[in-house]
């Protein structure tokens, strides 16, 4: 195309021969001096850059040279410069030749002059393009780092374009080698109605041979029209879309590799491109690529802090929730102690009670509590202290058939809403009286093993209700009420004591003088008691042994001392019985609070004098060993307390049989809390009983890294759950004489973002003890029924593993047939395979639902036959039709028969059971061929094993299928 700098370059030839034109011809009509400087003055007024080259032609005449004085062409002198030819006639005077000779020096000047500032209008034009150029590149730059979306950005770019060239109809193509497709990422244009999607990827196939699949594919810039660029492609051209008049496209580099094109088209014949236009697209899409890129990796980091962000949020919610759980404990270690203060601290009883109140209500919902207590003749009950919204007063009744009366008789704790209530009225357990709260929740006052009396608390709204926490904690806490409570009223009758004996003694001061002696002795039974009181306070009722109060303040004691004087070292043994409520349930608490005494007496015996030895409560005992010199020293402590505990405790003339699990833990500078020493001290009891009983541990950073570890896994776990990181594998069931494929066994896999693949055994313990394991199986169950169409086509089956979590639901089959439906799956095609310790676990449910199951068609297989308890009265109480061998009778057997005569004669047995009872035998664990061959001669016709294949994806099967 034409540019418009090269038709303003035209326009001046043009005007500069018809101006020298006329000027000639005036000259020569004109011989007056005066005239010829003015039309040479105009003339070079209008004159640009040419000069006048003049000549006398010999072959003329005068008279022919006269008429061609004013012939005008255009030409080049020697030297090559753009001159204007004028032929003179060859007898011109000498005055005509020194006018014209002046008024070509004076020509030659002038346009030297607008060559000069022909030359400055050039670079002028030049800086300017230049300029628009830079202030392209810099907003294109700017456009990398602007807050805007991708969308906007795209705008901004196509607008920077067309500053630039005509780019009225412009789009960014952006290609992904690894789809081997394209995304219009923008795409404007005014004649094509049907632009493509940004956000959808165009397979390179689709747009073959194409404009912009020729730019992509060869790499380098193409432009003109569509006969010019088929002459710049290999290969034929088969556009698409609407014909443009011009096209111009090249393509986004990233080092060698290319990532995109950037096209402009016309579809005007004004508009055309140049290679001027190329080459400054070409450069202006390094820039845009560069953009492009900057703006990705932008969004990217921005995605990667989102991410980080949320798992920061989700470790952020773990730990509150820690520190709600931890906080929940203060308050209630606070509460207790409160507890135990208040007996000592409080002046009366009814004071007591209203203190206990406030203590309740601080740990759970008790605008509306109360206490009832038996009278001393059992038949009646009395409320000592109550507060109720609706009840004002209560009291003294006969004892009769209330929600009180039912804690009194079963002594244990009560919840119970309306829906409760109504079904313990039907039972007769309950006779309603009074107003009938919404919920209620009522614990036992146990003092000496004797249910004494009632604390309950109950709310009358929605709004406040229950739960099954809120009854252990209420339980915990009653248990330290009644003692307390007991105390209290020891303490109230001592005070009646006190003041009768007061009375008694000021009587007989008036009366007797010589009632001194007595007086004194009453004053000694008082300060006895008294101590007897503070003894009580901190030390053990049952055992006598210090509490967990008087072990707390000799550990913050020793701790100080430790803080001051790193030498003064001391060790903390936690000390837990084992199957001690064996014990307790077999021969009853009687006897097991002998052995508890029998125990503390022989750990006291175990450590020196000035160590403490302290009941924590149940059958936890705890040791501070002062003055320690080394850790084998106190090891050897620990294994002398084991091997005493281990001796037979005789008892009511039984021998009693014990032993205990300790943990251990030394003082160091990072303890700054009693409390922390016993808790280091429980967990590595908790390692040593988890290491088989019967031994010490010791704690060490080991033991908290597997408690963070298993809080890892967990979190992980939940994660996995919304990204579906659970994917089934499946193992195929044979034929064993040929090896046609029968069906396949679904087995889970966790495909670990930075772990990579893992087996159930990496995270099947923590998933059941989290309570994920559920959703995990639904998950796995979910993708399984999706594939199955694909592995069912040739008449397979799919087989399941279903635990007994999942058969205790009562709609289990409701739901496992609804999501075979979804997938059109038939029930014939799947299978589910259950184990001998699942079908113990709720034998009734299980039944009820394996044989709904089995009514809708879906076989039941035992699994790991042989391992549990392989009672043949599973096999004709449920509905199982095949039985899975586990692999550790495979892999016994040998090709020798005659060398293990069990291991076939099992087989053999298992098998002629199994064809009675028509019942299907699959072999688990089949590895080698001597093992096949074996068992073909022993009658087994099916298994599974890695001689056939091991568990494989589904895309391996079915391209295994399709091949």
């Amino acid at each position: 195309m034409t540019s418009a700098a090269q038709t303003r370059a035209a326009t001046p030839v043009l005007s500069e021969a018809k101006a020298l034109h006329h000027m000639i011809e005036r000259l020569f009509d004109s011989k007056d001096a005066q005239t010829v400087a003015d039309i040479v003055t105009a003339a070079l007024a209008q004159v640009e850059d040419l000069q006048v080259y003049w000549q006398d032609d010999p072959r003329e005449s005068a008279e022919e040279s006269l008429q061609h004085v004013s012939t005008l062409r255009l030409g080049h002198d020697p030297r090559g410069q753009r001159t204007l030819m004028v032929r003179l006639p060859h007898d011109l005077g000498a005055d005509d030749r020194a006018q014209l000779s002046w008024l070509a020096k004076l020509v030659d000047v002038r346009l030297h002059q607008q060559a000069e500032l022909s030359h400055l209008y050039t670079a002028v034009s030049r800086l300017a393009q230049a300029e628009r150029l830079q202030r392209a590149l810099f907003a294109i730059a700017n456009q990398a780092s602007a807050l805007h979306d991708m969308n906007e950005t795209m705008h901004a770019l196509h607008g920077i374009v067309g500053t630039l060239m005509y780019a009225e109809n412009f789009y960014i193509a952006l290609y992904d080698a690894q789809r081997d497709a394209l995304r219009f990422a923008y795409f404007a244009d005014t004649t094509d109605t049907d632009p493509p999607a940004p956000d959808a990827y165009l397979s390179m196939d689709s747009i073959r041979e194409s404009v912009t699949w020729h730019l992509i594919r060869e790499g380098h810039a193409l432009y003109g029209n569509l006969d010019q660029i088929s002459a710049q492609v290999q290969g034929e051209l088969h556009p698409t879309g609407p014909s443009p008049v011009d096209w111009l496209g090249v393509p986004l580099m990233r080092g060698n590799e290319v990532v995109g094109g950037l096209v402009v088209q016309s579809y005007h014949e004004h508009a055309r491109y140049t290679e001027q236009d190329r080459e400054l697209l070409a450069y202006v899409a390094q820039h845009v690529q560069t953009a492009l890129e900057r703006r990705e990796a932008h969004a990217d980091l921005e995605r990667r802090v989102a991410e980080r962000t949320e798992a920061l949020r989700d470790a952020n919610r773990v730990l509150q929730q820690q520190v709600i759980e931890r906080q929940r404990g203060e308050r209630l270690q606070a509460a207790l102690f409160r507890i135990a203060e208040l007996a000592n601290t409080t002046e009366s009883l009814d004071d007591f009670y209203a203190a206990v109140h406030r203590v309740v209500g601080g740990l759970l919902y008790a605008r509306n509590f109360y206490i009832a207590l038996l009278s001393d003749d059992g038949r009646k009950l009395d409320f000592p202290y109550s507060v109720d919204e609706i009840d004002n007063e209560r009291r003294q009744r006969s004892l009769g058939r209330g929600l009180t009366e039912y804690v009194l008789r079963h002594g244990e704790a009560l919840l119970a809403d309306r829906t409760r209530m109504s079904d313990m009225t039907q039972e007769r357990e309950l006779v309603p009286s009074g107003t009938n709260a919404f919920c209620w929740l009522g614990v036992p006052l146990i003092c000496e093993e004797k249910t004494v009396g009632v604390l309950a608390v109950q709310s009358y709204t929605p709004e406040y209700v229950y739960r099954k926490p809120d009854q252990e904690l209420l339980t915990f806490v009653g248990y330290h009420i009644a003692n307390a409570l007991q105390r209290k009223r020891s303490a109230e009758s001592l005070k009646k004591a006190y003041s009768s004996l007061e009375r008694r003694v000021t009587e007989r001061t008036r009366a007797l003088a010589l009632a001194n002696r007595d007086l004194r002795e009453q004053i000694a039974e008082r300060e006895r008691i008294e101590r007897r009181l503070k003894y009580e306070t901190l030390h053990d009722a049952l055992t006598g042994l210090p509490n967990r109060a008087l072990l707390l303040q000799r550990l913050e004691q020793a701790l100080r001392r430790f803080h001051e004087d790193e030498s003064r070292r001391f060790a903390v043994l936690f000390i837990d019985l084992d199957r001690f409520k064996v014990i307790n349930d077999s021969v009853g608490h009687l006897i097991g609070d002998d052995l508890l005494f029998q125990v503390g007496g022989r750990i006291r015996t175990c450590v020196k004098s000035d160590d403490i030895v302290a009941r924590l409560g149940g059958d936890e005992f705890a040791v501070l060993l002062e003055s320690v010199s080394d850790e084998p020293a106190v090891y050897r402590v620990a294994q002398r307390i084991i091997a005493e505990l281990n001796n037979p405790i005789r008892i009511g003339g039984k021998e009693m049989f014990t032993s205990a699990s300790i943990g251990i833990t030394l003082s160091a500078p990072h303890y700054r809390r009693a409390e922390e020493l016993l808790r280091d001290a429980d967990s590595a009891m908790y390692s040593a009983k988890a290491s088989g009983r019967h031994r010490a541990a010791w704690f060490d950073d080991r033991l908290r890294r597997n408690a963070l570890s298993v809080l890892e896994i967990e979190g992980d776990l939940r994660r996995a759950l919304t990204r579906n990181e659970f994917e089934p594998f499946f193992q195929p069931i044979v034929r064993l004489d040929d090896g046609e494929v029968l069906g396949y066994e679904a087995l889970m896999r966790w495909r670990h973002p930075e772990r990579g693949l893992l087996l159930p055994g990496a995270f099947l313990t923590v998933a059941e003890e989290s309570g994920c394991i559920e959703a995990i199986d639904w998950q796995i169950f979910e993708q399984v029924f999706a594939d199955a169409p694909k592995l069912t086509r040739n008449g397979a089956f799919v087989s399941i593993n279903v635990s007994g979590r999942h058969l205790r639901v009562k709609d289990i089959d409701r739901r496992l047939l609804e999501q075979l439906d979804m997938h059109r799956v038939a029930p014939q095609n799947l299978r589910i395979e259950v184990t001998e310790r699942t079908l113990l676990e709720n034998p009734e449910q299980i039944k009820l639902t394996l044989d709904r199951l089995r009514g809708h068609g879906i076989a039941v297989a035992l699994d790991d036959f042989g391992t549990g308890y392989s009672s043949l009265s599973y096999l004709h109480q449920y509905p199982i039709g095949v039985l899975k061998i586990d692999r550790s009778f495979t892999a016994r057997i040998e090709s020798d028969e005659s060398s293990d005569t069990q291991g076939p004669a099992i087989f053999r047995a298992i098998q002629a059971l199994a064809d009675s009872m028509q019942m299907q035998v699959i072999v688990e664990g089949v590895e080698t061929e001597k093992q096949r061959d074996l068992l073909l001669q022993l009658g087994c016709r099916f298994g599974q094993g890695f001689l056939y294949s091991g568990a494989e994806p589904i895309d391996y099967w079915v391209a295994a299928d399709a091949s």
